[in-house]
């Protein structure tokens, strides 16, 4: 069993480069997988290893500035659902391309998800599902408004598109980790909005606080690793990944006549070439034959 720890912090970091030698030593030492990001802004990343790995790299991700109370999302899984590590610096560590959305400034104010279905529930707060439109497909929270992006770049011209529409109304956000609701709280804070609120920890947080018995969310919520998908108590969902465009499949979408295992989905079908195919087809036959071997391909 492999532990899985997400997190982020919006925290002025100067040197970002300087930062990921030492890091990168200490993840590797630990045999851990995944992606940490590091801009000036600050960082965000999923990872995953042994429980006493996570425990160590989130040791040292403590010590940078401003994270000494870093609080991540930790969640299970069976197999390890990363291929490798990657440390990356980035301009941003959640891309938007709006400076004035400054998380250190102004956010929303955060809800616990303890009381998150007494806001949803009010017939006052207008809900807005800030992932991107393939994440929405497979769960979101019911009556939540749907900007319908494919990056969350493109968050700020549905916003512009839409906020007269929604002008004095009170306007409550969520997101999976709680990472992009507080840039995109921010962004509604720097143009004037006040009545803005967001989930505090995103949809994991949620599943992992709230008991199914009293949870509102519908569906299940997509991450970005080998599980795909997680449910409440974010136990491993059923939802599996195209192996063409990514998007996560459920059980009706695998059932669908135009799905070919390893190399196209309903959704995709028409988006890619025949070569294009051919080389998806013989990617997952070479996965199948590491499989066999007991080995993990570095594309699986």
């Amino acid at each position: 069993m492999f532990t899985v720890a997400a997190f982020y912090r919006f925290t002025r970091l100067p040197d970002p480069a300087a930062l990921r030698g030492p890091l990168r030593a200490v993840a590797e030492g630990q045999r851990v997988r995944g992606s940490i990001l590091l801009a000036p802004e600050g960082l965000n990343g999923t990872i995953a290893a042994t429980a006493a790995g996570i425990a160590a790299t989130l040791a040292h991700l403590r010590t940078l500035p401003g994270c000494a109370d870093l609080e991540p999302k930790l969640s299970t899984a069976p197999t390890m659902p990363f291929g490798r590590l990657k440390l990356r610096l980035k301009r941003e560590i959640v891309t938007l391309g709006r400076p004035e959305a400054d998380p250190t400034r102004a956010v929303g104010t955060y809800v616990p998800p303890s009381d998150w279905n007494a806001l949803v529930a009010d017939p006052g707060t207008v809900l807005i599902d800030t992932r991107n439109a393939y994440e929405v497909a497979i769960g979101t929270f019911p009556g939540a408004l749907d900007p319908g992006t494919e990056a969350f770049g493109d968050f700020p011209a549905w916003w512009e598109a839409t906020r007269d529409s929604l002008k004095g109304k009170r306007i409550a956000m969520f997101c999976t980790g709680g990472i992009r609701c507080e840039k995109a709280t921010a962004l509604l804070r720097a143009e004037g909005v006040e009545d803005v609120f967001h989930l505090q920890g995103g949809i994991l947080k949620y599943l992992e606080d709230v008991p199914a018995s009293e949870s509102l969310w519908q569906g299940e919520c997509f991450v970005f690793d080998g599980r795909v998908s997680v449910g409440p108590g974010l136990q491993p969902g059923d939802a599996t990944s195209c192996a063409a465009c990514r998007r996560a499949l459920m059980e009706a979408d695998r059932a669908h006549a135009l799905y070919e295992e390893g190399a196209a989905c309903a959704a995709c079908a028409h988006e890619y070439t025949e070569a294009d195919r051919a080389r998806f087809r013989e990617r997952h036959r070479q996965i199948g034959l590491a499989a066999a071997r007991g080995q993990r391909h570095i594309g699986g």
